[in-house]
């Protein structure tokens, strides 16, 4: 049988996955990349342990590169510890910190020359009967029988699926970056810590093999209009939209190190000692969306923050993205053309529930991190949290997918 040809449109961490899993199913993979070039964009990333298992299903080897966090802490502004950090308790796939540039390297470094077209902007798809047509802006057009869009936040062909909901802004901004270890040199061993005050938090942890230290630090955005009262269930409520005024959905915006620093003033030593390293920073403002009513149209899908954009605060996005991969590639490996859409739906329907609660439960751990209500409060609803991650972290999403494709065919 010929193979089925699918088109994956963006080279995120999505995408390099979804083009891995996919060939190594067999399957004809082109991955379209509206960048020149895979460059050194965003700072760390939290593999925890279901995706990191996906991944070395996959075959790919990170230990160079990555940094296991065995020893993972809630603390106070003070130092003082509250709970023990939620790292999954599957050995062989414990959570790791890697600087997302590696784990871009890594991804692509599978993918051969033939499969990687890079400089390729995607404007558009057009259906047809057993398959559809990419667009881009430079060059010819592509026939496909599936296309996967994994093109992030700002997805240019979600469109093409559903209508886009807005953006919806959290009310809080986000300092990202890294400094050398060395520069600190009192930071424990494969250690992460997550300090916790009043409408704030800061978060950090090494990655590059322990060379780095990656920081993100939650402060709240300089934006008279935000809301203040507490974050209503996703699932359930009408999005309101991000006003112009609002700081930038960007990874790469510049912050100002000397801003950063002032809001942690009196905290930890040890938070001190990190934040004086802080050369350049980046300021991210934190959105996310409602879930979309629809991931698939025909023959095409969305993938990652393409279909389910969510706040940072269980570091689950590049985690759900590869979830989506690998769920999605197993149920295409024997599609026909014509077994496309009911594939993509069935992919849709295993997938969506999950990255929902996801979605969720990211904006109810924001509120608890920076809550300025009762600390005694917050630290037993903290420990209560911690220890009920299993549903996140113990979850399969190859096995999920396998049940559901034989369900269907039965």
């Amino acid at each position: 049988m010929t193979p089925l040809r699918v088109a994956v449109v963006g080279g995120g961490i999505g995408g390099l996955t979804a083009a891995l899993a996919l060939l190594r199913r067999g399957l004809d993979v082109r991955l379209y990349e509206q960048a020149p070039a895979f460059t050194e964009v965003g700072a760390g990333v939290g593999l925890t342990p279901n995706g990191h298992r996906l991944l070395n299903r996959l075959g790919l080897r990170l230990g160079e590169c990555a940094t296991p966090l065995l020893d993972g802490l809630f603390c106070r502004a003070d130092g003082t510890v509250v709970s023990k950090l939620a790292v999954g308790e599957d050995s062989a796939n414990p959570t790791i910190g890697l600087h997302r540039a590696d784990l871009v390297a890594a991804l692509s470094a599978e993918l051969s020359h033939d499969v990687v077209r890079t400089g390729h902007r995607c404007v558009g798809v057009t259906q047809h009967e057993h398959h559809l047509t990419a667009h881009f802006a430079h060059g010819p057009s592509v026939a496909a029988d599936a296309i996967i869009a994994a093109d992030g936040i700002h997805s240019s062909l979600r469109r093409f699926v559903t209508t886009p909901t807005p953006p919806v802004f959290s009310g809080s901004v986000a300092y990202r970056g890294v400094v050398a270890s060395e520069r600190v040199p009192q930071w424990p061993r494969n250690a992460t810590r997550t300090w916790l005050g009043a409408g704030k938090h800061f978060l950090v942890y090494p990655i590059r093999a322990g060379r780095l230290l990656n920081y993100v630090a939650f402060v709240p955005a300089d934006d008279p209009a935000r809301d203040t009262s507490p974050v209503p269930d996703v699932r359930a409520r009408e999005p309101r939209s991000a006003s112009a005024a609002r700081p930038r959905e960007s990874w790469s915006a510049p912050g100002d190190p000397a801003a950063l620093r002032a809001e942690f003033a009196g905290w930890d030593p040890l938070v001190s000692a990190v934040l004086a390293q802080v050369d350049t920073t980046f300021r991210w403002g934190l959105y996310d969306r409602a879930p979309l009513p629809r991931w698939t149209s025909g023959h095409l899908t969305l993938l990652g923050d393409a279909a389910h954009p969510m706040l940072p605060h269980l570091g689950q996005g590049a985690n759900q993205s590869i979830e989506d991969a690998s769920a999605v590639a197993l149920l295409l490996a024997d599609a026909t053309p014509a077994d496309v859409p009911s594939a993509l739906a069935l992919y849709e329907s295993v997938r969506r529930p999950r990255t929902t609660r996801v979605q969720h439960q990211s904006r109810v751990a924001g509120t608890l991190y920076g809550t300025t209500g009762s600390v005694p409060k917050r630290d037993t609803e903290l420990r209560t949290h911690s220890d009920a991650l299993a549903w996140l972290h113990d979850y399969d999403a190859e096995a999920e997918a396998l049940a559901a494709g034989e369900a269907a065919s039965s």
